[in-house]
């Protein structure tokens, strides 16, 4: 055909440089036989090396040319019809670079224009008017046209080189005379582009950032929308900034709604609003949303919690007459979570590097705080000294649930990690928590022992036996059953865990020694976790993050997520306006306070010894301020064991009630005052960590084969 004809005289009359890997090896070509050819190859030979590569990239633009003046430029004109032609997409315009990029193309830029000039001055020695038919003009705006005849080409005025065409796919606009017509359909066109090929993603990238408005944020927006364009309310785009935690409580209310029409269609007497199991219900989900919203302001959730129990009991609606038992239950099933994790987070390696400095954080701080509170509650309150000490223990204890949620936050800003300050701080919370629960349990089985002075005084030596044993036995058996390999061991492991811890709580009580349900509740975690560990180090890291993902504790914070706002509301739902007394209220504020300071004062003193700095070790001493868990949990037990005593005692009741009191003014002053207190103090008495700290620093103790934890480099 006349197209082929054409392609083939184009590639066979070209008196350009010749191929090198087809004319130095054809003997039959016109080089070898003709001299003056030959002559005329020698004097070419010096720009060979810089031509040869180019030459097939010249005959096949050339090729395509003709092909694009011939069948697909009266093809295009056919397709879009009498529309106005927008200017092809040039493709060979300089993409921004930076650094080195940009560096190396500043170098190449001379010898490119070097190169191009003698290209086109080849170019216009060799091709015909017609073969230029689609060569551009180099006017910037990538449209093709004819060099118009008489033009001079001298210096940089040259024209850019002949440019090879690929299909491309452009928008074009209805419009042509609006530049924000709307665009429709792709029509595949012709455009120019440079040989440089481009990364068509970039380009890509680059056409989508210009049709929006500009906006450089990346910010997530609903509906798949990035930047700022997204404008709606203010609550709304909290929410969306904040979806990664507010999902979870999104979650929980979400399952609490889809029970509840389960339980309309099913049990429908026991789903009405005005039932006492669904005010129970209420009260638990009007508690989460308390919290939810309390961290608007920026305090701790348990606050929110606290103050809608409070609240409903004082609007009337807290009358659970009947179901005690259940009430109880909940309790407990609250305090055996705090006790597991507690447990679970004992670091028997830390431990054995710290351990003379966490047992002086442990001891000291708790044992001057419980006598000074016992000592004014005597003076003050005229409570028995068993009381006293009772009372002083439920205030003692740290939170957990303050201290890690800081932890985790100053994790993040990698402060504290450079000093083993976050393995301190954890390995003595856990401590003390378990120190004040056990003794706790001790003090109360003697409150509340109704046999002869001697078994009273052993009272607390059997208790600690029977835990020992019973979480020692009950732990070994965690670590074999179910086995590591088995498809559902951590499933298995959580419920079997929760059921060892269930059984030594309650189990405890019916045999008449509540303190070995605390010990034995830890000792079982500690046993478990042991040999879990143990497990864990033959993993790879891939199986091991697969592991941590579904482990026990992981699954015990989710099981926290239900009965946190069941504690706390719980305890606030005990808050009766009509029977507080003032003195009680006044007394108790300043129990809690002088309390305190005590405490403060002697955990700043066992914080000596270490190779830590002084605000460092200010710092470890508040982080021992904040209460609220251990609070949550304890304050309720002594009022009701004696509730559920055989025969009612007001003297015992009248002394429970003002141990709940005061665990609740506990609560109220110390939650929201450490932890704003760690947040705002760390920046200035902590170190930021360096990145290989702060990646080997783990959320919970984990040994780290440091000879010396406080070591500073």
């Amino acid at each position: 055909s006349t197209l082929s004809a054409d392609i083939m005289d184009v590639v066979a009359g070209s008196e350009g440089p010749p191929l090198q890997a087809f004319r130095n090896s054809n003997p039959f070509d016109e080089s070898f036989q003709n001299p003056a050819q030959a002559d005329r190859d020698l004097d070419l030979e010096r720009d060979r090396e810089r031509d040869a590569n180019h030459t097939p990239l010249q005959l096949l633009r050339r090729a395509s040319e003709t092909v694009t003046a011939s069948i697909l430029e009266p093809e295009k004109e056919h397709l879009l019809g009498g529309r106005p032609q927008p200017p092809p997409r040039s493709h060979g315009a300089p993409i921004p670079m930076s650094g080195a990029s940009e560096a190396k193309r500043g170098r190449q830029q001379p010898n490119q224009r070097q190169l191009q000039q003698q290209e086109q001055q080849y170019n216009s020695r060799v091709l015909a008017p017609g073969d230029r038919m689609t060569q551009g003009t180099g006017s910037g705006n990538g449209s093709t046209g004819t060099v118009p005849q008489g033009a001079q080409l001298q210096g940089d005025n040259l024209p850019t080189p002949p440019l090879h065409t690929k299909l491309d796919i452009q928008r074009i606009p209805e419009d042509a005379g609006g530049g924000d017509a709307t665009q429709n359909a792709a029509t595949i066109i012709l455009t120019p582009t440079s040989l440089n090929l481009t990364n068509t993603t970039q380009n890509v990238a680059a056409n989508n950032a210009g049709s929006g408005n500009g906006s450089g944020s990346g910010l997530p927006t609903p509906g798949g929308v990035h930047g700022d364009e997204y404008k709606g309310p203010q609550w709304w785009r909290y929410l969306v900034q904040h979806w990664v935690n507010t999902s979870e409580h999104v979650a929980l209310l979400a399952i609490f709604l889809g029970l509840w029409a389960m339980a309309w269609v099913l049990l429908p007497e026991f789903s009405e609003p005005q039932t006492v199991i669904m005010r129970i219900a209420f009260l638990f989900v009007g508690a989460q949303v308390s919290g939810i919203l309390v961290t608007f302001i920026h305090l701790p959730d348990m606050l929110g919690m606290l103050f809608f129990g409070v609240l409903y009991t004082n609007l009337g609606l807290a009358n659970f007459e009947g179901y005690q038992r259940f009430e109880l239950f909940l309790r407990e099933m609250a305090l055996i979570n705090i006790m597991l994790l507690a447990g679970l987070g004992l670091d028997g390696d830390a431990f054995k590097r710290l351990w003379f400095m966490i047992l002086r954080l442990t001891l000291l701080p708790t044992i001057a705080e419980v006598a000074v509170i016992a000592g004014l509650a005597y003076l003050t309150l005229s409570m028995p000294w068993l009381w006293g000490i009772a009372l002083g223990l439920v205030i003692t204890a740290v939170s957990p649930n303050v201290v890690v949620t800081v932890m985790l936050k100053l994790k993040e800003d990698r402060l504290g990690l450079n000093s083993g300050i976050h393995t301190l701080i954890y390995a003595m919370t856990t401590c003390n928590d378990v120190v004040a629960i056990f003794m706790f349990g001790v003090i109360i089985s003697v409150i509340f022992s109704t046999t002869s002075l001697t078994q009273q005084v052993l009272q607390g030596p059997i208790g600690i036996g029977i835990g020992l044993v019973f979480g020692y036995l009950y732990g070994t058996m965690l670590q074999y059953l179910p086995s590591r390999n088995a498809t559902y061991a951590n499933g298995l492991r959580f419920v079997l865990t929760i059921l060892g811890g269930t059984i030594a709580v309650m189990g405890s009580r019916v045999i008449g020694y509540t303190s070995a349900g605390a010990l034995g509740c830890v000792t079982t975690a500690f046993i478990a976790r042991i040999g879990w560990r143990r497990e864990e180090n033959k993993l790879t890291p891939q199986q091991l993050q697969a592991q941590q993902i579904a482990s026990v504790p992981r699954r015990l914070d989710l099981l926290w997520k239900f009965l946190k706002p069941v504690s706390f509301a719980l305890i606030g739902k005990e808050i009766n306006f009509n029977v507080l007394e003032g003195h009680v209220i006044g007394y108790g504020a300043l129990l809690v306070l002088v309390g305190s300071l005590f405490r403060l004062a002697f955990a700043y003193l066992s914080t000596y010894g270490g190779n830590l700095s002084r605000k460092e070790r200010a710092y470890i001493t508040i982080s021992g301020f904040p209460k609220a868990t251990v609070q949550a949990a304890l304050g309720p037990v002594a009022l009701d064991l004696a509730r559920a005593a055989t025969t009612a005692n007001a003297d015992q009741l009248a002394l429970a009630s003002n141990v709940l009191i005061i665990s609740v003014l506990a609560i109220i002053f110390t939650a929201p005052l450490g932890a704003i207190l760690m947040l705002r103090l760390a920046p200035h008495w902590l170190k930021h960590g360096d990145a290989v700290e702060a990646v080997d620093s783990p959320t919970t103790p984990i040994p780290t084969g440091q000879d010396n934890a406080f070591k500073r480099t």
